[in-house]
Parts: structure tokens; C-alpha cells; sequence
């Protein structure tokens, strides 16, 4: 990957279906193994992008979507943070630094707007928690987060 070929953009609604193809593709293999649908990728996608206080970044190498992060502002105690949301790589293109790019751009951009922490959730047993602890982020015991599969 050469970082010249590399351009990051805001993310923007009329590129929503580029979006949800590559999260789509993402998401539906393994490891996660999910079931998107077009219409449903859309509409969750558009949810983030449609909150207060969003920020989102999509990542293109030649002109071709790689990735993005949604995210958004919001207030905490200690200052305000950035909550990464979802941050999705073309599956074809993981493993190569593109994420790594993605992430430190939208590290830059929390500095230079003096929000003081990035905050995301993942899946503690799936790559993406090696990902993010290779890069320094942190796990915050006690906290966990639980869920109850209601159907």
C-alpha cells in the first residue's frame, strides 16, 4: 500500500450505496458471519450518518472505496469524545494498513478538535479486538457490555 495513492473524505450520503456494498462484504463472511441486506445496510448506515454530532471518514486508494469509520460526538465528564460506531476495510484489502491509516487520520482529526478519547465497542474474540490492542487501545474493566437475544 503506498500511502500517496491514499485520500481521505468525509463521508457523504450520496455515496451511501458505495458504503453499504463494501460493509456488506465486510460483515457477511467470516469471521462475523452476518446476514446484511442491501436495504437494511442502508438503512442502518444512514442512521449514524443522520445523528447529532456526526463524523465520518471514508478512505479510497486510486479512487476506490476502502473503508470508512462512522462516528459521532458526544459528551462525557472528563471532555468530549469521539465514539467510533462502525469501522468497516474492503475484505480484500484488510491486513495491508489501510485500517491503520483510517484510524490514526481519525485520531488526528479527535486532537485537532480537542475531542480527548476515542471510544469504540468490538467483539473480545474476534480479529478486530487483536487490531485495536495492536494499536494501543485499551480495554476498560469493569466495564462489559451485555445483550439478550430476545427471538
Amino acid at each position: 500500500m503506498s500511502t500517496s495513492n491514499l485520500t481521505i473524505r468525509p463521508v457523504i450520503k450520496s455515496d451511501m450505496d458505495v458504503y453499504a456494498k463494501v460493509f456488506i462484504r465486510a460483515y457477511n463472511q467470516a469471521p462475523w458471519n452476518y446476514h446484511w441486506q442491501s436495504e437494511d445496510a442502508m438503512k442502518y448506515l444512514h442512521e449514524y450518518t443522520s445523528a447529532p454530532g456526526f463524523k465520518g471518514f471514508s478512505l479510497y486508494d486510486n479512487d476506490v472505496f476502502a473503508g470508512a469509520i462512522l462516528a459521532h460526538t458526544k459528551t462525557w465528564w472528563n471532555g468530549p469524545q469521539l465514539y467510533i460506531d462502525e469501522f468497516f476495510i474492503d475484505p480484500d484489502l484488510q491486513k495491508k494498513g489501510y485500517g491503520k491509516h483510517l484510524v490514526s487520520h481519525t485520531e488526528q482529526y479527535a486532537l485537532e478538535h480537542g475531542l480527548g478519547t476515542i471510544t469504540l465497542m468490538t467483539h473480545k474474540f474476534m480479529p478486530a479486538m487483536k487490531f485495536y490492542t495492536d494499536i494501543n487501545y485499551m480495554q476498560a474493566p469493569p466495564f462489559v457490555i451485555l445483550f439478550k437475544q430476545l427471538t
